[in-house]
């Protein structure tokens, strides 16, 4: 495989490094007020410039970047340390599926305020008893004049406290069969019957949340998609999601060479940590694993390229990511001894790395479960049969 940039990518890559270089990207604070203050400001000058969806037509308010050209797009935000747009889950898993799958007045109404982030979306797809196994979801829509009257809850839903939008998937016919009896809603989250209550994590933030609907009024319009054809919208929307965390592999990266300086700066006996060879020995494993999901990036990105869905490479690539993330944050905590119990301003890096720790817990769970990533390998990269 030849990993140099075609050269148009490389005059992609060229075009927007000038423009990183010259906006200079804010540094992203943990604080969750500060958080959102400085990515919604980051999306604004971001759409200024025509950067917040490369991979988007270029009529939708894109650039049409090709598969590559929006691989090397995260790999310079992740170099550049950008910031994650406000509207990530709005820009990069429900806008693809609504240039594919929503009607000419939706794209209308929706992508151009989503791109600018004067609309901020969520998505509502699990709910208590419906994670992993999304088709056993309760969220019921009955019809009635003018739309659909939704009732149930939603948790684990990012951005839900101030997303002006949700992207639900509720159960529009309880007779069918699971997969067949769903519909994807665009239900309005300042609606009367929208309650959002806050989940505090172990990191002392709440950045999920769990949504009640009740008997919220949801105008026919916002059905995206055929009616009980859902599962098709939930699919390309998770799709965009699944496929996203490819990129995810630069950042771990990223943390690693971090890891590797704040090793170098930690005092152990007469040197550093960087030269005790226990140390040396995890670094060098996480690194091979970071080589890793880049080779199995790479391999993903030539399938799409090819029209072929890269299902198996995407499943190992999380299931890479998610348990690397978590140990490049444990190594980083435990190289700082004592210290590393600390906890806010006064810990090493301010907390970045204990608040990494926790945080990567998640990782085994968002996007698919280990569970469900070990499921795909082996039944559609192994061929092994179901369990009975």
């Amino acid at each position: 495989m030849d990993f140099r940039d075609a050269p148009a990518d490389a005059a992609f890559r060229a075009e927007l490094r000038a423009w990183l270089a010259e906006h200079h990207p804010p540094a992203a604070e943990l604080g969750t007020a500060d958080r959102v203050r400085i990515q919604l400001d980051w999306q604004r000058e971001l759409h200024a410039g025509g950067w917040v969806a490369p991979s988007w037509p270029a009529e939708w308010g894109g650039r049409g970047a090709t598969p590559a050209q929006v691989a090397i797009y995260h790999e310079e935000m992740t170099l550049a340390r950008a910031p994650n747009p406000i509207n990530t889950i709005g820009v990069w898993n429900i806008g693809p599926m609504l240039i594919a799958l929503g009607t000419q007045e939706q794209k209308n109404r929706w992508l151009a305020p989503m791109l600018s982030g004067e609309q901020i979306w969520c998505q509502g797809f699990s709910e208590p008893d419906a994670g992993s196994d999304l088709a056993s979801l309760r969220t019921r829509a009955v019809a009635v004049d003018g739309g659909f009257l939704v009732t149930g809850r939603k948790v684990w839903t990012t951005y839900a406290d101030f997303a002006d939008l949700c992207l639900a998937l509720v159960r529009t016919d309880p007779e069918a069969r699971p997969h067949e009896g769903i519909s994807a809603l665009v239900v309005d989250m300042h609606a009367p019957g929208v309650q959002v209550r806050p989940i505090r994590e172990i990191t002392g933030h709440d950045g999920f949340n769990e949504i009640t609907f009740d008997d919220v009024l949801v105008p026919a319009e916002n059905l995206v998609g055929e009616l009980n054809r859902g599962w098709h919208a939930a699919m390309s929307t998770l799709a965009n999601e699944r496929v996203g965390t490819t990129t995810l592999g630069i950042q771990v990266r990223r943390h690693l060479g971090d890891v590797i300086e704040l090793a170098r700066a930690t005092k152990r006996g007469r040197g550093t940590a960087l030269e005790d060879p226990i140390v040396r020995d995890r670094i060098a494993r996480m690194h091979i694993d970071v080589e890793t999901t880049r080779i199995l990036a790479a391999r993903a990105l030539s399938l799409v390229q090819r029209g072929e869905p890269p299902t198996v490479e995407v499943a190992l690539g999380k299931l890479v990511w998610s348990r690397l993330w978590q140990q490049v944050s444990e190594l980083a905590v435990e190289l700082q001894g004592a210290a590393g119990l600390q906890w806010g301003a006064r810990a090493v890096d301010e907390g970045r790395w204990q608040h990494a720790m926790l945080y990567s817990r998640m990782a085994t769970i968002g996007a698919g479960t280990t569970e469900i990533q070990k499921n795909i390998i082996a039944q559609r990269g192994l061929g092994l049969p179901r369990a009975t």
